[in-house]
């Protein structure tokens, strides 16, 4: 179960935000986001579930000025039937609404549409074909994500949109593997990549992005690339290597950069020891066994003739 956030301490930068949104991931959606920018593809972004903001802070700065901006999330709020219930007691217990606007609030000025309900909401309050880009990410109950990818592609704009599914192969989220595959067989969903994480697809031809995608993906050194044919299907496959960077994405407004090291304190030199030439060992007996056995005044004459 998540760790309660602590909405004292604001983030200072995207990986203070608590939520799974790996490297790759981040690169795949700016490349997705980047690439409908340069053809001019307009349209609307919606994410249904946003945990504590990560992805939606990421998805935001890819805002265009004519573009509206809608996020879906129960937050605290009350689930539509007891199975959802249960899964947010489970695995959402410290998602609030107030956490989720601050953290989106330390890197933009203006917070998006906040729908604040169940995702079966979406359809209703988004206009039919209007987003160019939809994250989905909410439940993981089959019944839920059925309809959530429904109301993706009902809200996609029909050129050149893309849908995001997220955990379609993960152990503990069998509904969402079925209806994810279930879409790509019966409703006309196709796939363009896999990361390991997340399903992006399309209700387009997807065959010129997936080439654009192979020409990016093979002029990079840190990730894996595999293409696989399945139930008619190209299906692209993409994964991290280790050490995989994000791209660059701006601190927050509550950064501060780290105090620089003190300078290391000067070290006095150290004066060379004086070393005393050592004696004779031989000499020195000899002279205590004249002083031992001759009279003192033959002692003082050696002295007095030595001096």
């Amino acid at each position: 179960m998540p760790a309660a956030h602590d909405i004292s301490t604001p983030p200072q930068q995207l990986d203070d935000v608590p939520g799974w949104f790996p490297p790759l991931d981040q690169v795949l959606f700016d490349w997705f986001l980047d690439r409908q920018e340069e053809r001019a593809v307009h349209g609307d972004l919606l994410e249904i579930g946003v945990y504590m903001g990560k992805s939606a802070i990421f998805l935001g700065r890819h805002l265009g000025d004519a573009e509206r901006y809608t996020v879906c999330d129960l937050f605290e709020g009350e689930a539509p039937d007891g199975a959802n219930s249960a899964e947010s007691r489970k695995s959402y217990s410290a998602l609030t609404k107030q956490a989720f606007e601050q953290n989106y609030l330390s890197f933009h000025d203006e917070l998006p549409r906040v729908l604040f309900g169940p995702s079966s909401m979406v359809p209703a309050e988004v206009t039919p074909a209007s987003c160019r880009f939809v994250h989905v990410d909410a439940s993981h109950l089959y019944e839920h994500v059925y309809g959530d990818i429904a109301a993706a592609r009902d809200a996609l704009v029909p050129k050149n949109g893309i849908v995001v599914l997220d955990d379609f192969r993960s152990e503990h989220t069998p509904g969402v593997s079925i209806a994810a595959w279930e879409a790509v067989l019966n409703r006309g969903l196709r796939p363009v990549c896999l990361s390991t994480q997340k399903l992006y697809g399309t209700w387009d031809d997807p065959e010129a992005v997936q080439e654009d995608l192979l020409a990016m993906v093979r002029g990079r050194d840190d990730c894996h690339l595999s293409v696989q044919q399945a139930a008619g299907h190209r299906i692209i496959r993409v994964k991290s290597k280790k050490g995989m960077a994000s791209p660059p994405f701006p601190k927050s407004r509550h950064y501060r950069a780290p105090a620089p090291a003190p300078a290391p304190r000067p070290v006095a030199p150290v004066a060379p020891a004086t070393v005393t030439p050592a004696r004779p060992a031989a000499r020195l007996r000899a002279r205590r066994l004249a002083k031992d056995l001759l009279p003192p005044v033959v002692t003082r004459a050696v002295r007095k003739a030595r001096s």
